[in-house]
């Protein structure tokens, strides 16, 4: 997935190749960074150590890495790690994640759309006042404050092979839907883009729909959610509505926008049952009925599985992140996006061999094979 060339190009673009030869060049550097990420509970000594057969090969280079009883200090892997950065990490993950479901893959699509889930969730990092700081960090009961400052990651996942092909980090404190903003440009046509009630705002949903890709989100139905003005029931028990915000003035001047609402409830044996709402851009039931969009929607539980395989798998369940700096908490994290989006490929490529559902194959089983085959002697061949 990250071929040695892309690696050079991306460490340049980034203005991080190194002046002079050193024992850890920028290239291993950032292989290690997502060493780290499949090697999460292991020292930064023993992560170099497994990668130290396959890292002399990739490289093409017999520096003191090459014999395993020379490995560097832990000093200068962590002054190797901060002449790195993130910015490479992050550039490196941009250039290779993608959708990867092809049209016959189960469950990736509707209606010819393909099924992309968004959603956040948040990464415990090493408690140093420079990690507080840049981060911040949830408040508990009593005025007091969390054991770790957390950082929030929001990404794009495809439902049918759970591949996280677009994300951003933030801080605790920047909220989800405004992380949103900043991943629009991966919104694209041909996408159906599922939410929960947590991300809808009128400005956001107008920025979203512009982007041409179709939008399927579920709506708050108390007293703070949105008032769809109806126009007219469809033949599904769906019915068309213009939505326009109230506040401020210049929201009630813009044109509205025409959404189908879908309201439904699920049969669970509760005396009261839970009516859920739906929005979406999807306005011909033709295309896809209120039925057909109303299951669809609970594909956006892939993503908390997706979230589930890099935080309690790969990651390690209650493990914090060992990076002691933002810039550093940063390149750990998108290491972690980077090795999660290669097992991904590896499983959708060995289910589509197989003529298998991605989601039948066990990401467990996937990281334990990834991490021997890394470790196995001569594991990269010549």
């Amino acid at each position: 997935m990250f071929p040695p060339e892309l690696v050079d190009e991306v460490i340049a673009a980034s203005e991080r190749t190194e002046q002079r030869n050193r024992s850890l060049p920028a290239r291993v550097m950032a292989y290690f960074s997502i060493g780290m990420a499949l090697y999460s509970e292991g020292s930064y000594e023993d992560v170099l150590g497994q990668l130290t057969d396959g890292l002399a090969w990739v490289s093409g280079w017999s520096g003191p890495v090459s014999d395993s009883r020379r490995l560097p200090s832990k000093s200068a892997i962590f002054q190797a790690r901060v002449r790195l950065g993130a910015e490479p990490l992050a550039e490196l993950f941009a250039a290779v994640a993608r959708p990867i479901a092809v049209g016959s893959t189960p469950g990736a699509w509707l209606a010819g759309r393909r099924l992309v889930a968004v959603d956040g969730t948040c990464l415990d990092v090493a408690d140093t006042a420079e990690n507080a700081a840049s981060f911040g960090r949830p408040g508990v009961n009593k005025g007091e404050k969390a054991a770790f400052p957390q950082a929030r990651i929001l990404a794009l996942a495809e439902c049918g092979t759970h591949a996280i092909f677009a994300a951003r980090v933030g801080t605790y404190l920047e909220s989800e839907a405004r992380l949103a903003e900043q991943l629009l440009s991966a919104f694209t046509p041909g996408m159906l883009i599922l939410a929960d009630r947590g991300f809808f705002s009128y400005v956001l949903w107008r920025k979203a729909s512009a982007t041409g890709a179709d939008l399927l989100w579920r709506i708050r139905t108390d007293k703070s959610g949105p008032k769809p003005t109806h126009l007219r029931d469809l033949d599904d028990g769906s019915w068309l509505a213009h939505l326009r915000g109230l506040t401020p003035a210049a929201a009630r001047r813009e044109e509205p926008m025409l959404v189908r609402v879908i309201d439904y409830s699920i049969n669970d044996g509760r005396d009261n049952a839970i009516v859920y709402r739906l929005f979406t851009t999807i306005t011909d039931p033709d295309q896809a009925s209120a039925a057909e969009l109303a299951a669809a929607y609970t594909e956006r539980w892939e993503i908390e599985s997706t979230f589930d395989e890099l935080k309690t798998h790969q990651r390690g369940p209650r493990i914090v992140l060992r990076s002691k700096s933002p810039d550093l908490v940063l390149q750990e994290i998108w290491g972690h996006l980077c090795c999660h989006f290669a097992i991904r490929s590896l499983m959708n490529d060995a289910a589509r061999h197989a003529g298998h559902d991605p989601d039948r194959i066990s990401f467990t089983a996937a990281l334990r094979i990834v991490r021997q085959s890394v470790a196995q002697q001569g594991a990269f061949p010549p």
